[in-house]
């Protein structure tokens, strides 16, 4: 579907925020979640926008900057994405996959725009030297629009071109072969990230509460019912005084030596 003004205005809003974000860090309106949330308000499809942000926020989480290595641009990526499946009417996968190889793009889009902003870090700092504020809220403004256009242009390009027909068939003359090819790229890399997420928030005692929530919020088979008990059982033992009291026992004997020899 082609996009009305008000829409394409608001997308390039959207964008502009959203770059901001990337290096601001402070609102996080670059992470795919937030970012493909707003784009899908203001497609008209916001259940498309969360699902869009969250498939993508388990791929990005192993996106980051380290020292001088840029990674590839994660906001360009949640919007280009979102815009091309709920106007383009292209598949999530796809759409995903596609998105990766312009955030790989993004990835040199950033690097030539912080290579730029060194020249207002100069210009700033002479600015502090002299005392000139006024110059200094300009140059910060000036820098934060630059971040902002990396994002907002592509971004309106890919909207205003979205929905014509040179578009459409161009997209439509990639091979099937490639396009499943990119979906089961998409999603290995889906699970590669929520086996991060697993990896980093693993506490033991809390893995069985993890579990549980998976299983129920799977469809219900013999399987399921099995790891739920297991699961309960787990539980029990964990929080039942019974199969802990030794270790009370031995912690609270051991406190009271401790507190024998101080007196002592």
């Amino acid at each position: 579907m082609e996009l009305t003004v008000v829409k394409i205005i608001l997308v390039f809003i959207v964008s502009c925020i959203s770059g901001m974000g990337s290096v601001l860090d402070e609102f996080q309106f670059h992470r795919p979640l937030i970012a493909c949330t707003l784009i899908g308000l203001v497609l008209g499809d916001v259940k498309k926008g969360i699902i869009i942000g969250g498939t993508l926020e388990m791929i990005v989480l192993g996106w980051m900057n380290i020292g001088a290595s840029m990674a590839p641009d994660a906001a360009l990526a949640s919007i280009i994405a979102t815009i091309m499946v709920i106007a383009g009417g292209q598949g999530i996968g796809t759409s995903i996959a596609l998105a990766i190889l312009l955030a790989a793009a993004g990835q040199v889009l950033t690097v030539i725009v912080r290579t730029i902003t060194v020249a207002f870090q100069h210009a700033s700092d002479r600015a502090a030297v002299s005392a000139n504020l006024r110059a200094l809220t300009i140059i910060h403004i000036l820098a934060m629009l630059l971040q902002s256009m990396r994002i907002a242009i592509p971004s309106l390009i890919v909207a205003i071109s979205v929905g014509t027909s040179e578009i459409q068939h161009l997209l439509y003359l990639i091979p099937e072969v490639v396009t499943k090819g990119l979906n089961i790229a998409v999603g290995m890399i889906v699970v590669v990230g929520y086996a991060m997420v697993i990896n980093i928030i693993r506490v033991g005692y809390l893995m069985p509460f993890f579990y549980l929530g998976f299983v129920t919020a799977t469809n219900f088979n013999l399987v399921a019912l099995g790891l739920i008990a297991i699961m309960i059982s787990i539980l029990y033992i964990q929080l039942s005084p019974k199969y802990n009291q030794s270790k009370v026992d031995v912690s609270t004997n051991h406190s009271n030596s401790d507190l024998d020899n101080e007196l002592d």
